[in-house]
């Protein structure tokens, strides 16, 4: 499995963010549930206003049987 350069470029974001200390967890709303959620995000600046640019929200229960690892 091959993975997408759009994935790639949001980790490498991701990681810049988590060297720089510029990541935030905020609690969210699901926007079709409205069940809540804790979303990882990238802190930046725009002027004097900060902006979060979310990347993903953690897993519910066992991350472990959420996902099945590529065979």
């Amino acid at each position: 499995m091959s993975i997408p350069e759009h994935a790639r470029a949001n980790f490498e974001t991701l990681v810049r963010a988590a060297k720089s200390d510029d990541l935030a967890l905020m609690e969210c709303a699901d926007a079709a549930t409205g069940a809540p959620r804790w979303v990882i995000c990238a802190v930046g600046r725009s002027g004097e206003d900060f902006v979060f640019t979310p990347f993903g929200h953690l897993a519910e229960g066992n991350p472990f049987e959420a996902y099945v690892p590529p065979g």
